[in-house]
């Protein structure tokens, strides 16, 4: 543990500059709060909600159940599901069992998850009873290591007379038929004992997680991630976070013990969701709010709102795309917003305009901060206070963090301050490297002044106060409402079009997203093709983040990457 102190005079007033702790197992986050708060609820989900005591009885028995199946420590374990009340025993399940769990887009294609499951080596994976994520799940398993299928419904989950009557209207979501080897999740929960197995866990060096990401190339890549680096960083956001919790109160730590209501808007396969939400929420004792389609409700994002307004969440951590949703949609005087408290905001730039809309409809207060998913991924976060807090910056490093900018030729070389570089992280939530790629490792990591650092492709500088503002980033990379989308993975794909020649892939401005994906065409000679043509191509073979906005039929697509 190496403290340091970062140069402003802007640091929150009783935030530790160090933290510590973090060196036990992640899964240790539930066995606490099962023990200080078992019969408080952790997960709600349409009305429904399952404690603390619950979700750990549930976590240990898909633990017994995975050594049961052959699944031994460091193998891997993936979760193929929207944002279900399924997500949090089975998260720490897996951990509990030992193995590493692989955390996927349920927005792939079979192709996409495929990939991600062949390149972990996955020996089981959990996927949700669906009409559309069922079938891909069963397709993307072919050629794989992949033994054990189990099939999450939501039904167990839902109130009982919900449930009733939405099974007999065929309301609750299912696929047409199941393989008959494949296994069903309540069935799984019953047969098994709520006995973990005994499992040494090396914090510092075992791996909880394995999270895809473009990294800095367009290839989909593992980040390889310890129990501690996300127990350090939920640890440190905790210490970080100061909010005012009653009418005319001081800003203080988090409350515990189910004072809090975390709004789970942002999806729980990416990092920045888990981290602020799912275990954040843990950490603190909180409930949290089961949100599987934000998009839901008509019009959409209307099922948010009715969930804000029933629920009364108090923390809710967002993308700008999330902020937007909420001030533009055209019913929002009609809901009462105001139990939110504090907002983190990251994944994009916030726009000044949407923060002061948010702010004037709810009361609350967003900060910004900075982060990867090589790096669990928040590495620095605004002052909460609306004195101090800069929009536009990502504010201060982590307590324990360090953050400098180096040179963009070699990455080795520190920066004077207020000068543009390259952004490189130090700190406990930096990732062990990337799985199985020992040549990304060696690009992307550097040693300076006897620490590691991980440079991470964004440009920045550190201002005269010390706040940290990011200027530009990879020049490649397209940033969708908060998503990364390389180029060149969607170039590689649309080239297996029979009827395309060349493709060129940019990023353009959207008011909605921040930035669109636009294709520049040129068909092969004799070829004709419509806009429709290639969207549904699209449609087949990549998530619905990357897929084109925008498609112009060239005949000579750009040699250069500007729109």
């Amino acid at each position: 543990m190496t403290e340091t102190i970062w140069p402003t005079p802007y640091w929150p007033e009783g935030v530790a500059r160090d933290v510590s702790g973090y060196d036990r197992p992640l899964f240790s986050v539930l066995d606490e709060a099962a023990r200080a708060y078992p019969d408080k609820t952790y997960t709600l989900f349409n009305g429904a909600g399952r404690t603390f005591a619950q979700v750990k009885d549930t976590a240990d028995r898909i633990a017994n159940f995975l050594v049961s199946r052959g699944i031994r420590k460091g193998d891997r374990v993936a979760i193929f599901l929207p944002n279900l009340p399924h997500y949090a025993p089975l998260y720490f399940g897996i951990l509990k069992a030992g193995a590493v769990t692989v955390t996927c887009n349920p927005l792939y294609t079979p192709s996409e998850l495929n990939y991600q499951l062949n390149d972990s080596g996955a020996r089981a994976v959990f996927c949700m009873d669906h009409p559309v994520f069922y079938p891909t799940a069963c397709e993307a398993v072919k050629n794989t290591l992949v033994e054990t299928v189990v099939i999450c419904n939501v039904k167990s989950y839902l109130p009982p007379l919900k449930g009733f009557i939405g099974g007999l209207l065929g309301k609750i979501p299912k696929a047409a038929s199941h393989e008959p080897n494949h296994l069903m999740f309540d069935k799984v929960v019953a047969a098994a004992r709520p006995e973990p197995p005994k499992v040494e866990i090396d914090p510092l060096n075992d791996l909880a997680l394995i999270i895809y990401t473009g990294g800095t190339t367009g290839l989909p890549k593992g980040a390889a991630l310890t129990h501690s680096n996300f127990l350090y960083d939920i640890i440190a956001i905790d210490e970080w976070m100061r909010l005012a919790q009653e009418p005319g109160g001081k800003p203080e730590k988090i409350r515990r013990g189910g004072f809090h209501t975390f709004l789970g808007v942002l999806p729980w396969y990416h990092s920045f969701g888990m981290t602020t939400a799912l275990l954040l929420a843990c950490h603190t004792g909180s409930r949290i709010i089961c949100v599987p389609d934000p998009r839901a409700g008509n019009p959409p994002f209307t099922g948010v709102l009715e969930s804000v307004q029933k629920e009364k969440p108090t923390v809710m951590p967002a993308v700008p795309t999330i902020f937007v949703a909420f001030t533009n949609h055209p019913n929002l005087k009609q809901y009462d917003l105001t139990s939110i408290m504090g907002c983190f905001s990251g994944g994009a730039p916030l726009p000044p305009e949407v923060c002061r809309q948010f702010e004037e409809a709810t009361g609350s207060v967003i900060f910004e901060g900075y982060g990867l998913s090589e790096t669990s991924p928040v590495v620095s976060i605004n002052p909460v206070s609306r004195e101090t807090r800069r929009i536009g910056s990502i504010g201060f490093p982590l307590p324990g963090t360090d953050i400098k900018i180096v040179d963009l030729e070699t990455g080795s070389k520190e920066l004077p301050q207020g000068e543009d570089g390259e952004i490189a992280i130090s700190g406990p939530q930096v990732m062990q490297g990337y799985w199985n790629k020992p040549e990304e490792n060696e690009a992307v990591f550097r040693e300076i002044g006897g620490r590691r650092y991980f440079l991470t492709g964004d440009i920045g500088h550190i201002d005269e106060d010390g706040y940290i503002l990011v200027t530009d980033r990879k020049k490649d990379m397209i940033l969708v409402g908060g998503f990364n989308v390389y180029p060149r993975d969607v170039e590689d794909i649309l080239y297996k079009h029979p009827k395309v020649a060349l493709v060129a892939v940019v990023g353009v401005p959207d008011a909605r997203s921040g930035e669109a994906v636009k294709a520049f065409i040129q068909l092969k000679p004799g070829q004709t093709a419509t806009e429709e043509e290639i969207r549904e191509f699209c449609k087949e073979h990549m998530a619905g983040y990357k897929r084109p906005k925008y498609i112009e039929f060239r005949e000579t697509v750009p040699t250069s990457n500007v729109g």
